[in-house]
């Protein structure tokens, strides 16, 4: 299903930036002074901190119209998850579009 929205990222979680399969996908970290971790999954299994490798986007980092093969070429990834790693720092926010 196509999503097009910012998605709130609680301190310390996994949350699935993908609401369905997907391909490609579009994100930003909207958060202010606050990184996210970001992996992908081939299911809806969340992934846990320390078993699943991550990339790290800062502030105001992200991709755009990215395929998932190109972010994450050593697995079958059909979901994205977003980490918040801040701790008393708050939620973090993403800005997520895919198809």
């Amino acid at each position: 299903m196509a999503q097009h929205t910012t998605v709130t990222i609680p301190e310390r979680t996994w949350v699935q930036l993908t609401n369905a399969s997907v391909s490609s996908i579009t994100f930003q970290n909207v958060s202010r002074d606050t990184k996210i971790y970001v992996t992908g999954t081939a299911d809806t299994t969340p992934p846990t901190l320390g078993g699943n490798p991550f990339i790290i986007y800062a502030e105001s980092q992200g991709e755009l119209n990215t395929t998932l093969t190109d972010l994450f070429p050593g697995i079958s990834a059909t979901r994205v998850w977003a980490y918040n790693p801040a701790e008393g720092e708050g939620d973090a926010r993403v800005f997520v579009s895919h198809a």
